[in-house]
């Protein structure tokens, strides 16, 4: 029973923040806050005025292209920046250039939230970078959501415009974010994550060599705080080092597990509040918080079943087995794996788990973070037993149970008007939301939204599967490998960034006679970093675009009156009504995949099934 405790803690303890976290949200992007008299003169030269929703979007995307341009540029200039105070803690590698894929990806990857890397940070990034553009671009990025969102409330609930997005965005990093990040890092830093801009650190061993001498090594450190706290508040989900949330500088104990899984799930919940505070519909806002809440604990519970409870199948033997034994053509024998002498009865299944974390914190970890469109990890994905595994991919595939900050509440509304639209069909009455007709432009809409999920994850997948490329990329072969190369898609598209763990995605620098350090580039990469970045970028605006444009349109429809006949959505019925839209949707869309995936994995022989 004790696997379950930290799951209902932590969603407990998430949703006693998010309560009044939701209402400062609201009181902050209403333009309640009165600052300080600088920050005000300061924020009237950012707001232009009131705009359009075409004029909020182009705002938007015009933001979004300036970060695109100065990350490339940050990365692209890293080797010729050495010269700047606190700037050489690569030593020799800071003056290697990283490869133009890796530029081209990771550019791409950070300003639209997802933080994919075909790097690993304390290899390939100095300090600079890390600060000017893995920082900067976590809070702007983090922002993108949130005014998104804030638009679209504008529009339901009847205002003249949607606002201004560059105010909006001011008040998200100004007196959201930055506030915020400050706070939490000080309990980071008392529990041990680094802050420091000292260059890493050179320390002797005790061990010696085999001459008898001494032995140093390197620890790599740096400003690790401060990226930590936007990491998660912002649901960025990069890491400082390579090996993310699991490193003990980025994630020193349980306490600090705790509190920055919080930390990423704080602003998710709160929004769906806020989302229902604006609207002045909170009864509503419940509805759609009790429909996202069954559903993670359904995959919380199926994750820490499959791999906190059972063991790992890798371990405990499977016996000889013959399949075709009637057909001498066609006989395939499996000879007998024998067991380790390892007891998972009280564990479950250790692989790729840090221990300190305790015995269901992987797991518990795996699902909010791909839920909540995080993707900060402090476990191997590629480790988890298979059913444990379909988990990840479940929250990235239906993007809406939380999921990133202001976006998730956005995906789920585009499944709303679709449940609201069913629901119409049904009783043949006009469907209306929040007392707006849906009509033929508003279906369209959300189906732009809704289908161009699938469609960027499963076609690229299936074209990169069948080139022999790839397959030298993949780690396992079979259903494992081919669920590698969908969960990469799966958590670019979903704007996520976690990987599976055994896909070689790493470029790194572009000298091929780089330090034996560097990482060597994998085969695939190239391909790899362009596909993937196409697919961050579809995946990112068109889900974004699509539903301003359709808050755009009910903007200027006259509300219609409430009677009898219309749908009430803060009722357990549309509640029910809706979760089963979720599920049936995704379900038509996803289950094909899965099959080919983490399900033929489970139902497999040895050594990949069970």
């Amino acid at each position: 029973m004790t696997v379950w405790i930290l799951p209902v803690l932590l969603i407990v303890v998430s949703t006693a923040v998010a309560v009044p976290l939701a209402y400062f949200i609201a009181w902050i992007m209403d333009g309640k806050y009165k600052a300080p008299r600088w920050l005000r003169w300061l924020e009237a030269r950012v707001d232009t005025g009131p705009q359009t929703w075409k004029q909020y979007t182009v705002a938007l995307l015009l933001t979004n292209t300036m970060m695109f341009v100065f990350g490339f540029l940050v990365l692209w200039l890293q080797p010729y920046l050495t010269w700047l105070p606190f700037n050489s803690n690569l030593g020799d590698n800071s003056h290697e250039a990283l490869a133009p894929g890796t530029i081209f990806n990771t550019a791409i990857s950070f300003f639209t939230n997802t933080n994919w890397q075909d790097y690993s940070g304390e290899v390939h990034f100095t300090y600079c970078s890390q600060i000017f553009f893995v920082i900067w671009n976590m809070f702007l990025s983090a922002s993108v959501g949130v005014c998104t969102l804030m638009g679209i409330i504008r529009a339901l609930r009847g205002d003249k415009t949607i606002g201004n997005f560059y105010l909006d965005m001011w008040r998200s990093v100004m007196y959201l974010f930055l506030p915020l990040a400050f706070v939490t890092a000080l309990p980071l830093m008392a529990a041990g994550v680094p802050m420091t801009m000292e260059n890493y650190a050179q320390v002797k061993n005790l061990d010696t060599d085999s001459s008898g001498g001494d032995q140093s090594q390197t620890i790599a450190r740096g400003p690790v705080a401060a990226l930590m706290t936007i990491k998660h508040l912002g649901t960025n989900g990069g890491g400082f080092f390579g090996a993310n949330s699991a490193h003990p500088f980025e994630n020193p104990n349980a306490w600090t597990d705790f509190l920055e899984i919080v930390s990423f799930m704080a602003f998710p919940f709160a929004l769906v509040f806020t989302y229902g505070k604006m609207l002045r519909r909170m009864k509503h806002a419940v509805v759609i918080y009790c429909v996202m809440l069954f559903m993670m604990l359904c995959m919380v519970g199926n994750a820490v079943y499959f791999d906190s409870v059972r063991p790992n199948p890798g371990l405990t033997g499977e016996p000889q087995t013959v399949y075709n034994k009637d057909d001498p053509a066609k006989k395939i024998e499996l000879a007998e794996v024998p067991p380790l002498p390892v007891d998972q009865n009280e564990t479950g299944n250790l692989e790729g788990k840090e221990l300190r974390f305790g015995r269901s914190g992987g797991a518990t970890f795996a699902t909010m973070t791909t839920a909540i469109s995080c993707g900060s990890v402090n476990c191997m994905h590629d480790s988890l037993n298979p059913m444990a595994g379909l988990t990840p991919f479940t929250g990235m595939w239906l993007n809406c149970v939380f999921g990133g900050k202001g976006v998730g509440v956005v995906n789920m509304l585009v499944y709303i008007i679709v449940a609201v639209f069913i629901a119409g069909l049904m009783v043949g009455r006009t469907p209306e939301y929040l007392g707006k007709k849906i009509e033929a432009r508003e279906m369209k809409l959300a189906m732009v939204a809704m289908l161009i999920h699938p469609i960027i994850i499963i076609l690229p997948a299936g074209i990169c599967a069948a080139f022999p490329q790839t397959a030298q990329a993949e780690t396992n072969p079979s259903a494992h490998g081919f669920s590698q190369i969908l969960y990469a898609y799966s958590s670019c598209a979903a704007n996520n960034g976690s990987a599976f763990g055994g896909l070689g995605a790493t470029w790194g620098f572009n000298n091929p006679k780089a330090p034996p350090n560097a990482a060597p580039a994998a085969p695939a990469e190239p391909y790899l970093d362009v596909a993937m970045g196409i697919t961050l970028l579809l995946g990112r605006f068109i889900p974004v675009v699509a539903p301003l444009a359709l808050a755009g349109g009910l903007i200027v429809k006259k509300p219609t009156p409430f009677t009898v006949g219309t749908l009430r959505t803060d009722t357990l019925t549309f509640g029910l009504f809706l979760l089963g839209t979720i599920l049936l949707v995704g379900v038509l869309l996803f289950m094909p995949a899965a099959m080919l995936g983490p399900v033929a994995e489970h139902l497999g022989p040895m050594p990949f099934g069970n």
